[in-house]
């Protein structure tokens, strides 16, 4: 972070925001740092890069500010104002905007309170039948309008995720089950093959969008009364450009993660209502698996970076949990606990194939 320390040392001062006396509040998340002074939040991307985005020039940070903004505004427009820049003038003063040589760039958010993340709600016991019922409704609204991507997606998409995620999961070997790693990737491929034709007519009918790409419980909010999906995916055409099913299993299989199952159906339910597809879910057991597998290696890669040995246990105890999980849903589509018999599952013992 040295390349950005001036000015990640001028968005750490209230004064910097014009709020003498306020308070800064930092929080960093896997590509970014976000500042959080009154009722405004700024989110700087982090200079690094990953296998699936990289942040290491000014440029790439700037194109990522204006995408996250462009991309965001279709469901959170309330809560996305401005992409800025931070420059430094003659004398060296740091400034929004200002003139001289460009430092860098932030998204400016509008502040809601955590407790209307859902992912804090959901531990609060404040998720409601009605509310998921509205999001349900609202993910729905957003797909039907979401730009389709007919180069993306299908069983050639899916396999490339199952192959990432496997290659992750790979490098916790130290604290996953090798064997049950191993195994997961071989029932998700066979699965795969029984799917493929499925999955490639869903991409050619226009199924395959421009999507949200990470629609976890921790990106969706209660902002002015409504289920509000936020922190969509704007650095990644692959991860975003998904199959609108493949967009809504992760927010189904995050409720199932946090006890919540009796709520997953609701989602499902009203989203088919209002989206007037018809009820064939076959690809669900599939969508729901890889996405519990990217939960799992993001905990378990979150373990390997917490302070305490009991911090660290909870996140591999959940990673652990997911991995399970992940597995049950290919095996016993009875798991999903969703209500719908049209999905596929594959039989214990079938053959695998190694990736």
């Amino acid at each position: 972070m040295s390349g950005q320390q001036e000015v990640i040392e001028f968005l750490s001062r209230a004064e910097s925001y014009g709020a003498l006396g306020d308070t800064v509040e930092r929080i960093e998340t896997h590509g970014s740092l976000v500042f959080l002074c009154g009722e405004r939040v700024y989110k700087l991307k982090r200079e690094i890069a990953y296998a699936s985005l990289d942040f290491l020039t000014l440029q790439k940070r700037e194109r990522a500010c204006h995408a996250e903004l462009l991309l965001n505004r279709r469901t959170a427009p309330g809560i996305y104002l401005a992409a800025r820049s931070i420059t430094r003038d003659s004398a060296g003063r740091l400034a929004f905007d200002g003139k001289g040589e460009v430092l860098d760039w932030v998204v400016v958010m509008r502040r809601f309170p955590q407790s209307a993340l859902f992912e804090r709600m959901a531990l609060a016991g404040e998720l409601t039948p009605s509310l998921m019922q509205a999001l349900g409704v609202e993910v729905a609204r957003f797909h039907a309008g979401a730009e389709r991507m007919p180069a993306f997606g299908g069983s050639t998409g899916i396999h490339r995720s199952i192959e990432s995620n496997h290659h992750e999961l790979c490098r916790h070997r130290w604290l996953l089950d090798a064997d049950a790693v191993q195994a997961l990737c071989h029932d998700q491929l066979t699965l795969l093959d029984q799917l493929s034709a499925e999955l490639d007519r869903r991409r050619h009918e226009g199924y395959v969008r421009r999507c949200h790409g990470d629609m976890r419980l921790a990106n969706i909010c209660l902002f002015e009364g409504r289920p509000t999906l936020f922190d969509g995916i704007e650095f990644s055409d692959e991860i975003a450009c998904i199959d609108i099913l493949h967009d809504l299993a992760f927010v189904l299989m995050d409720l199932q993660h946090h006890q919540l199952a009796d709520l997953a159906p609701l989602v499902l339910r009203a989203y088919l209502d209002e989206s007037g597809e018809a009820e064939d879910c076959r690809p669900l057991p599939l969508f729901l698996s890889v996405r519990a597998a990217t939960r799992c290696f993001t905990l378990a890669s979150s373990a390997q970076r917490q302070t305490t040995p009991e911090a660290a246990e909870a996140k591999a105890a959940q990673a652990r949990m997911l991995l399970q999980q992940s597995r049950i849903y290919l095996l016993d589509h009875q798991a999903l606990g969703l209500g719908y018999p049209q999905v596929t599952s594959i039989p214990s013992g079938s053959p695998r194939r190694h990736p």
